[in-house]
């Protein structure tokens, strides 16, 4: 796996360590138990994998190398690099703008560009559309393109699939900087779809299997088809793909559904013909992360605290995860953690912050502390020291790391 060159802002002195220790003791990802971290007050879980992924990480370093080439140039970003406060905030302070933000509106005109200007395409890549407007104006969006190449995959998959004939299920939301880039690349070469859930994917089923008519499906599925789609004509051959920061099992639960739709409609015989197989545009790192975070599930816990950006879709799916058997305090940093216990807690169902207050009563409390792939180890390192502090624990975070 290539190493990366990123400031010393994102390295973290702590959680570096313990992630080092893992990657020599399993460099071929076969463990996935969690990692302990027990001290006089409080024992730590951790999962096996959390934190910044192969794309973040390639993100981060061409933005900071875009600025470090080119002293004196205007330097944008297309939209949030990826969906970390801290990584956002700093990128901003070392003087680059942003054009757009997440629901595409713009935020400087793009015709206000030059061939002068650098634009750097964020992580979650771009619409073909969009894309062909920043050509025009001259700017140079080659560069420090940072594309997540297993965004680039599904992208690829997608439209390998239009060109069979196939109609692209798109398991996303459809609002995401990503859903709407695959969506636009998809329709390249055929009809596409965006469901975001299960819900969404039994009405589907039911309009393949013409207990649903077309009316319905416009009406249930509307902004979210490609103009011209024809469920009567494009529902024979399907593939589904994932937003890559969708939950992986769901996925595959949605496509194991939809196949078995066709299998009835359509006959055993015909199964292959009619669904592909799409298992090869999942993410790695999205699978190790929520695996991990599953791995979680099977310790006695207290309750756990999610670090990362409230607007990171991979971020919010492991709070769900997690919230299925304990308390979650989802949070951006160690700022929201307050002397007495209090925390500010993002609830992702109400798409708001909450004052709550954790539970400490018990010694040791465990607590599993895990993050988003669009969140630095660093951010994660003072989540834990703020947590010891509040403790009172006497043992140091590097002590007990030292000695695992």
């Amino acid at each position: 796996m290539k190493q990366f060159d990123i400031p010393a802002f994102y390295r973290s002195p702590i959680i570096a360590k313990l992630k080092a220790k893992r990657k020599l003791e399993d460099p071929r990802k076969q463990d996935f138990t969690p990692t302990r971290l027990l001290f006089d007050t409080v024992e730590f879980v951790l999962p096996r994998h959390f934190g910044f992924c192969y794309g973040v990480e390639n993100a981060i370093e061409k933005s900071y190398c875009a600025l470090q080439e080119n002293p004196g140039k205007r330097i944008f970003l297309l939209s949030q690099m990826i969906h970390n406060p801290d990584v956002n905030e700093d990128l901003v302070a070392n003087g680059i703008q942003f054009l757009q933000n997440t629901q595409g509106q713009e935020l400087i005109p793009f015709s206000t560009l030059s061939s002068e200007d650098i634009v750097i395409i964020p992580a979650f890549g771009t619409t073909v559309e969009i894309e062909e407007v920043l050509r025009k104006t001259g700017a140079n969006i080659t560069s420090y393109n940072t594309t997540c190449p297993f965004v680039e995959k599904v992208w690829n998959r997608s439209q390998k699939l239009g060109e069979l004939n196939h109609t692209v299920i798109i398991h996303g939301k459809h609002d995401h900087e990503e859903t709407r880039a695959t969506f636009s690349h998809s329709n390249l070469t055929g009809p596409s779809l965006v469901i975001k859930n299960m819900q969404e994917a039994v009405f589907l089923g039911e309009v393949i299997s013409k207990k649903r008519n077309a009316q319905e499906f416009y009406a249930f599925f509307e902004g979210k088809y490609t103009i011209g789609f024809n469920p009567e004509i494009h529902l024979n051959k399907i593939g589904v793909v994932n937003q890559t920061t969708m939950l992986a099992v769901e996925t595959q639960a949605i496509t194991d559904y939809l196949r078995d739709v066709m299998r009835k409609v359509y006959g055993e015989a015909e199964i292959k013909e009619r669904i592909a197989d799409t298992r090869d545009t999942l993410c790695y790192a999205t699978n190790d992360n929520q695996t991990s975070t599953y791995e979680l599930l099977k310790s006695a816990l207290d309750f756990a605290v999610v670090v990362g950006g409230y607007n990171s879709s991979n971020t919010s799916h492991l709070v769900e995860i997690l919230e299925q058997v304990m308390p979650v305090f989802f949070i951006s940093g160690a700022a929201c953690l307050g002397d007495s216990g209090t925390v500010r807690s993002f609830n992702i169902h109400k798409q708001s912050e909450e004052q709550l207050v954790l539970p400490l009563d018990k010694r040791p409390v465990r607590i599993a502390v895990t993050s988003g792939a669009s969140c630095p180890d660093s951010v994660v390192d003072r989540v834990l020291l703020r947590l010891l502090d509040i403790l009172d624990e006497p043992k140091s975070l590097e002590e007990i790391i030292k000695a695992l």
